[in-house]
């Protein structure tokens, strides 16, 4: 039974692709491109609920809009609508009373509207300035009634519409990210390698002379996992980590803690600079599915050591 509705479903939003008149589409993203003002939505029920979602991706995305319930209009709160604003009318019949009605007063005002449903021959389609058919099979309800294939295509042309004025404004990364200081989401654009890395004496460090019985308890303090070796200069040299230990234990036994730690590490770690991301961290230690690494030295142009992140400080911070 699943199938057959998701085939069906499968159907009906390609009826819609198949349908939409792309030159009126054009239209309505031209007159959005030319807004000065505020792109108002309105809509009511489950087209009131796409409204106010359409709403917020544009504002996040760079477009200056507003969700409005058309019942709070027409008791106040027009009044924040002013002359060079758009006002956008969802509806699947194009007949809701409630939208209909601000129609008059938003004339009054001089806004310029525009009108998104199902039936071209709707009253709302007749009292827009610009209007466009969502074409509409048929609900994927069995009754044809419970809006649902109607809902994903006014969200599908909202959503077109948001990421074409993005482009068309070259709405940028840095942006976004601006727009979405917390949650997953501007962590993942805005947290850098540097804000988590650990710094100056938090980092585990020695000697490429030094002997595996005296970095232990460097290794075992600093609870990074490893000891990163260098110069006096602070170059990279290697790194020591706790995998290596029981590997060498496992070969040298006893032995291994006189030996000094340059013949032990490794001499080639993967390394990361500051400036990048940390989610671009992430991908760098699980780059190697069958090694993935949990730390990566930070790395200045000189090869010189400025900090060591790890993938559990990242993972703690929310990213």
């Amino acid at each position: 039974m699943l199938q057959e509705i998701l085939l069906n479903s499968k159907s009906y939003i390609d009826f819609f692709f198949e349908h939409l008149d792309l030159s009126k589409a054009d239209k309505i993203l031209k007159v959005f491109q030319e807004c000065q003002g505020t792109i108002f939505f309105t809509g009511v029920g489950k087209s009131g609920y796409i409204a106010k979602k359409v709403a917020v991706t544009f504002t996040s995305t760079g477009t200056k809009a507003l969700f409005i319930s058309p019942t709070d209009a027409l008791h106040g709160d027009i009044g924040i609508v002013n002359p060079g604003d758009i006002f956008v009318i969802y509806s699947k019949s194009g007949e809701s009373e409630e939208a209909l009605n601000l129609i008059p007063y938003l004339r009054n005002k001089g806004i310029l509207i525009i009108g998104i449903a199902s039936n071209p021959k709707s009253r709302l389609s007749k009292a827009s300035d610009f209007f466009i058919e969502l074409p509409l099979k048929k609900e994927l309800c069995p009754f044809d009634i419970v809006p649902t294939t109607s809902t994903t295509i006014q969200l599908i042309f909202g959503d077109a519409l948001a990421v074409a004025l993005m482009k068309s404004k070259n709405f940028t990364k840095d942006e976004y990210a601006l727009n979405h200081p917390a949650g997953a989401i501007g962590k993942k654009i805005v947290m850098k390698v540097k804000d988590l890395m650990l710094k100056g004496t938090d980092i585990p460090l020695c000697f490429p002379q030094d002997k595996l019985k005296d970095i232990l308890v460097e290794l075992s303090d600093k609870k990074c996992g490893c000891v990163l070796v260098v110069d006096h200069q602070q170059v990279l040299k290697g790194i020591f980590t706790d995998g290596d230990l029981r590997r060498a234990l496992q070969v040298k036994g006893a032995d291994l803690f006189e030996t000094p730690i340059s013949q032990i590490m490794s001499k080639e770690p993967k390394w990361i600079t500051s400036d990048v991301l940390a989610f671009e961290a992430v991908r760098a230690m699980e780059a190697d599915q069958k090694r993935p690494i949990t730390v990566l030295a930070v790395l200045d142009e000189g090869h010189r050591v400025l900090g060591l992140i790890k993938m559990h400080d990242i993972v703690q911070s929310g990213i």
